[in-house]
């Protein structure tokens, strides 16, 4: 059986103040799933167009145009995280990534972690949250991606602690000219993205509003492990193969697009290193 991808992330860097899009978000997770815990032993984390298309179902075009422009955007972004240290808190801005790079002819595209956010995704002496990255493949909101690493660093208690509206806006990367009203807020985001948790992912989320007077001062969040299903009309999980398996099931004079349009809904075919 194939191994999960898994994300591993400091929560230092979970909690981190950035805003990103989702495709610049789908090019770091699948970056760190193929580091496999050896990011700091890699000068370059190379991503195939064909590997973004498998996890998040859209064309082979589709996936190097936003694999090519989540790379260019990603370069200048900026990030700020807080971390403990003897002399206090220790307040660090940082980039994504120290370069980028995409070759035409390959479909892929090559990062390199700035080195301030390798030790957030590798240091084993941190807390880290782990989680499998198809329980993030289907979410389509980069605020709803966030917010589930959010909830899932306290799975050891399955709540969150009150969390005030300024910095839950930070954690989930809003800018101060966005949602500015509350009831925008909570529909577009908060909203939306416990609906694509809920209905997406391995748990089941809802939030609990508190308040300072009349107004929304801060939002608590329990969540608990969704339920596996008894029926047995459950939709199997897609069987990941290697090129060379599917090309051994192509019929005579068939290309490998139609192959790979054939077998996709019942196989992910990895490309091969």
């Amino acid at each position: 059986m194939a191994t999960k991808p898994v994300i591993k992330k400091s929560n230092a860097l979970i909690n981190a103040s950035y805003t990103i899009s989702l495709a610049e978000q789908r090019l770091i997770l699948l970056a760190v799933a193929r580091a496999n815990g050896e990011l700091e032993k890699m000068e370059e984390l190379t991503v195939h167009a064909q590997d973004y298309a498998d996890q998040w179902g859209v064309t082979l075009q589709t996936a190097y145009e936003s694999l090519k422009y989540a790379a260019n955007q990603l370069f200048e972004r900026r990030f700020t995280f807080q971390q403990e240290t003897k002399k206090g808190l220790k307040t660090t801005v940082s980039r994504w990534v120290s370069h980028v790079s995409y070759i035409e002819g390959e479909a892929c595209v090559g990062i390199a972690f700035a080195p301030h956010v390798q030790p957030l995704l590798c240091d084993l002496k941190e807390k880290f949250t782990f989680y499998a990255l198809e329980q993030v493949a289907d979410l389509t909101s980069v605020h709803a991606v966030r917010l589930y690493e959010l909830l899932i660093s306290w799975q050891s208690t399955g709540k969150t602690p009150v969390i005030e509206v300024a910095e839950l806006r930070q954690r989930l990367g809003i800018e101060s000219n966005e949602y500015r009203r509350m009831t925008d807020f909570k529909r577009w985001v908060l909203d939306f993205s416990i609906n694509q948790v809920n209905e997406h992912t391995d748990i089941t989320a809802s939030y609990t509003q508190h308040k300072r007077g009349r107004r929304i001062s801060g939002f608590e969040f329990s969540f608990k492990p969704r339920a596996t299903p008894a029926s047995s009309d459950a939709k199997p999980k897609r069987k990941v193969i290697s090129k060379a398996q599917a090309e051994a099931m192509s019929k005579m004079g068939e290309t490998y697009s139609e192959l790979y349009r054939r077998l996709s809904p019942d196989y992910i075919i990895r490309k091969e290193a």
